[in-house]
């Protein structure tokens, strides 16, 4: 029996000697990365000492730069989320420490940060397995005091969902704030929320539908990369006529798969849909809604939230238009700070689904311009309710104005805007898909007329597209 207990020991020690071997040999990183680590700086100069390439990849992508040369009507641009002015927070400039929490990188505080110092390349958000990696939500991208960092450097792996979540299922400040087909919801998803990413089924990751080759990262969001040529579609995996029914197929030519095939956005968590930065500074009650949102905060103004959210439809070409810096705008008009480009006349263009989220936002009366306003830390609105010492310190910030030599008149008032946000998640089973009665006939999904047609086109055969 003494015999018997000795070699299964033996058995016992020897195999987990082999499977600590095959881990070390799986995972070498926890022979290299020793540490001690106090700031995510140190863990990247480790990586480097094998990875140096990889970190010269990672910082010609726009995860790194946040801007993008692209050509929009008539002119070429550098736009990215470190210029675009959004119907959110309006923009980065003078709001680093915070805006900045979801970049890929350690320590942009203000317009002094080198990007082109690659200690600042943050490995870890993207390659932790522990799930335990968390930046501080104002510390300009540095990680939280709490984490182990020996240990999340440790065990890096492949991205997951939850990397690119992150960041992406929490754009605005919160979850489901921005894109409304992309929140927390989209981490382990049911058949329902997206068919494609339903961890019981096809369990796709990001990575499946947005190839990345040397950390080029395919696919361009429509809001920051209005003219990008990094296109990712349905086309990539499905054929151009994928029904058995032949009218469907005749579809696919002016309707995208998105239009169809997503009846619904924000399936699980509201989204929000309006803010109005107007009735900001006012001391009336904060006030939520069913959801437990704020529809109002002094320091924010007034919110509109919506949960299973019925996209608008547009005609998109691949191509938009975007409000940059120092346009000029009409205040009695709404400016679209993004905008699909296409019509019915173009054969490009296919009928998409969008969110498009409506605002209320601050803008210069004298230069009829749009503010980049500093809302967050010292002289920021947030702390002061000062809306002028907000714009001025906001503006001056702002290295695209300081450019043209622009700065604040000193007065302001508050304008109507648009973004609309390109719908291409939580797609739902084929069964819950559009059916024909929901656009045609007595359905209501299409506003026919906004679209180009005289009427519904299976009717009237003079509305139909391209038709003069």
């Amino acid at each position: 029996m003494k015999t018997r207990l000795y070699f299964v020991s033996m058995i016992t020690a020897v195999g987990l000697a082999v499977a600590s071997f095959n881990s070390a040999a799986e995972n070498p990183h926890k022979q290299v990365l020793q540490g001690p680590f106090t700031q995510g700086s140190q863990v990247t100069q480790q990586c480097i000492s094998c990875h140096e390439e990889h970190a010269k990849d990672f910082m010609k992508s726009s995860h790194w730069t946040w801007e993008l040369e692209q050509e929009l009507p008539g002119r070429t641009v550098k736009r990215g989320k470190k210029n675009a002015i959004n119907n959110f927070c309006t923009s980065i400039s003078g709001n680093e420490p915070r805006c900045t929490s979801c970049h890929a990188g350690y320590g942009w505080k203000d317009n002094d940060f080198d990007f082109t110092d690659m200690t600042k390349v943050d490995c870890l958000v993207c390659h932790d397995t522990t799930g335990t990696y968390v930046k501080d939500p104002a510390g300009a991208g540095e990680v939280l005091a709490k984490v182990n960092l020996e240990r999340v450097a440790q065990n890096v792996g492949t991205p997951v969902r939850d990397n690119c979540g992150t960041c992406h299922f929490y754009g605005g400040g919160g979850d489901a704030v921005k894109h409304g087909d992309l929140d927390s919801s989209m981490a382990y998803p049911d058949k329902t929320t997206d068919v494609h990413m339903d961890s019981d089924g096809n369990d796709f990751q990001c990575q499946t539908c947005h190839a990345t080759e040397k950390h080029q990262i395919s696919g361009n969001a429509m809001g920051v990369s209005p003219g990008g040529t990094n296109d990712i579609g349905c086309e990539n995996c499905h054929d151009s006529a994928p029904h058995s029914n032949k009218r469907l197929n005749t579809h696919t030519a002016s309707v995208a798969c998105q239009t169809c095939h997503i009846p619904f956005f924000a399936r699980n968590e509201p989204t929000k849909m309006s803010w109005d930065w107007s009735t900001a500074g006012s001391d009336q009650p904060e006030t939520v809604d069913e959801y437990g949102k704020h529809t109002f905060m002094k320091k924010k103004g007034s919110f509109v939230w919506q949960k299973m959210v019925q996209p608008e439809y547009a005609w998109y070409n691949g191509k938009a238009d975007a409000y940059m810096a120092g346009d000029k705008m009409d205040p009695s008009k709404v400016t679209k700070l993004s905008t699909p480009l296409g019509d019915i006349q173009d054969p490009k263009a296919k009928i998409y689904p969008f969110k498009v989220h409506r605002g209320k936002q601050i803008y210069d009366k004298k230069l009829n311009i749009f503010v980049t306003a500093k809302v967050y830390g010292k002289g920021g609105y947030w702390k002061d309710f000062d809306w002028d010492k907000a714009a001025k310190l906001g503006m001056e910030a702002n290295q695209a104005l300081a450019e043209k030599g622009i700065s604040y008149s000193g007065e302001h008032g508050f304008a109507a805007t648009e973004m609309w946000w390109r719908i291409n998640h939580m797609v739902s089973p084929k069964d819950q898909a559009l059916q024909c009665n929901d656009c045609h006939n007595k359905g209501t999904r299409m506003d026919w007329q906004a679209l180009g047609y005289q009427a519904d086109p299976m009717k009237h055969k003079q509305g139909q597209r391209h038709a003069k």
